[in-house]
């Protein structure tokens, strides 16, 4: 559950941006570039609660920049977030200086490694995030207004739907998970490595796939992509635990990925 804990919070961004048949290759890098300014600012002083509540609003941010250039540019989500997803790599190891930061309140590194009722607290985190999202994605306009977007975006455009103002939320969405991610990461790990988040991305997308999201867009519940982040935290765990080289995990999460879209793709075929 631990393990689960960041790749259910990434997964949870990813969904919003698959859901508009789109898709955010930034969810790791902005998670590990949320989580070096995170510690940076408690390293400096800054109290836990605000430092936490401006790395949310950093990951938030970041996100707007993602969906502004999506919107603006024209340009498929692919090839904005692969861009962006370069960028804030490089910026973690020109901010850190290519070193680890580390020496937080023990405050935040005792809470991270608390649990309630035996659930820990990186755990809770994710659960009630995910159940934000399934909450906005149910009972919400907007939410319901961004399905509509993913299953057809001519459809809903002529239905009154504003396609660049949606587009913009989804991205957002996936700053601020992500950026939540990458708390939680700091607080399991202990400390802000400048690679952090690298390949998770990877992760985030084989569980929303995993979960029963389509790629195509339009499908999807918070539900499954719950359930695919914990397959995707078993999977690795066990493999960690058979002493699996990572090389070897790559290769299998690779495939994965694969076979996920491949059978939805051919699901969706067979039923038109």
């Amino acid at each position: 559950l631990k393990q689960s804990a960041v790749n259910i919070l990434l997964a949870l961004g990813e969904f919003f941006a698959i859901l508009i048949a789109g898709i955010d290759l930034s969810v790791g890098a902005v998670a590990g570039l949320v989580g070096m300014l995170t510690a940076m600012l408690m390293v400096n002083g800054i109290p836990v609660i605000p430092a936490l509540l401006l790395g949310i609003l950093i990951g938030t941010m970041i996100g707007f920049c993602n969906g502004m250039l999506v919107n603006k540019t024209g340009l498929h989500p692919f090839i904005i977030t692969l861009g962006t997803q370069s960028i804030f790599q490089g910026l973690m190891l020109v901010i850190s200086d290519s070193r680890n930061i580390y020496g937080f309140p023990a405050s935040f590194t005792k809470t991270m490694s608390a649990s309630v009722l035996y659930i820990p607290v990186p755990v809770i985190i994710a659960l009630i995030v995910a159940a934000a999202c399934a909450f906005f994605t149910t009972k919400c306009k907007a939410g319901r207004n961004i399905y509509a977007l993913g299953g057809n975006m001519e459809a809903a455009w002529y239905s009154g739907v504003n396609v660049n103002l949606h587009r913009l939320l989804v991205f957002m969405i996936s700053g601020t998970c992500s950026g939540i991610a990458g708390i939680v990461l700091l607080g399991r790990v202990g400390a802000a490595a400048p690679t952090a988040g690298t390949g998770y991305e990877t992760y985030a997308i084989a569980a929303t796939i995993i979960g029963g999201t389509s790629f195509m867009g339009g499908k999807g519940k918070i539900l499954g992509v719950v359930i695919g982040g914990m397959i995707i935290g078993i999977i690795n765990y066990g493999m960690t635990a058979l002493m699996i080289p990572s090389s070897y995990q790559k290769i299998v999460m690779g495939a994965l990925i694969i076979i996920s879209v491949a059978i939805d793709h051919f699901v969706a075929k067979a039923k038109n």
